[in-house]
């Protein structure tokens, strides 16, 4: 096993020890949004503050303003290539985004976008 793959498993094993958020967190680009604690954790181990502004700053679209609850998959592809697929919480895709190049970590991963806020799915 690699280090690489023990680092993605240790990330995996921490972040399933969010439930909840007692304390929520500000983009000072994208005020009136917030994330919890564990959308933090992620952001700093899994470097990748940039999903969060990614998240923040397509909710101008209209498709995604008018749903108040949004899933937020990324799956990595080959080559650090990404597909964003956001779906309405009842699997009905909304939108989807490509990414010609990504570092994030994990092979796949879903955050909820609820009321304005970021959160894991284990925080709702």
């Amino acid at each position: 096993m690699t280090q690489e793959t023990i680092n993605k498993n240790q990330l995996l094993a921490d972040l399933k020890q969010f439930t909840g958020s007692e304390e929520f967190y500000f983009n000072p680009l994208f005020r009136k949004f917030r994330y919890t604690e564990g959308v933090k954790f992620l952001a700093q181990n899994a470097h990748c503050y940039w999903l969060l502004d990614y998240v923040f700053s397509n909710q101008h679209e209209a498709v995604l303003k008018a749903n108040e609850f949004q899933t937020w998959q990324i799956q990595v592809i080959d080559n650090h290539k990404a597909t964003i697929t956001v779906e309405d919480g009842n699997h009905k895709k909304l939108k989807s985004f490509k990414l010609d190049f990504t570092d994030f970590p994990l092979a796949e991963f879903t955050l909820w976008f609820v009321n304005d806020t970021l959160m894991l799915p284990s925080e709702y």
